[in-house]
């Protein structure tokens, strides 16, 4: 499956099923993180159930706090 992260094209080669997974894949907390994908942006109790596919375009922020 390709997909694209953050504007970077990704072979995965594993079965990624959920974005929960591909969050876990790439050790990313869901603390502080925005996904988007294919333009829509995702709450994060959908994120377990939102599938992948070949050619989605995924956009993860994370926020920083500081001052």
């Amino acid at each position: 499956m390709n997909i694209q992260i953050n504007g970077n094209e990704y072979e995965i080669h594993k079965p990624l099923h959920s974005i929960s997974d591909l969050l876990s894949e790439y050790n990313i907390s869901g603390e502080r993180t925005a996904v988007e994908q294919n333009g829509v942006i995702l709450k994060k109790e959908e994120w377990p159930e939102t599938a992948l596919s070949d050619g989605d375009r995924i956009e993860i922020v994370h926020f920083v706090g500081g001052g």
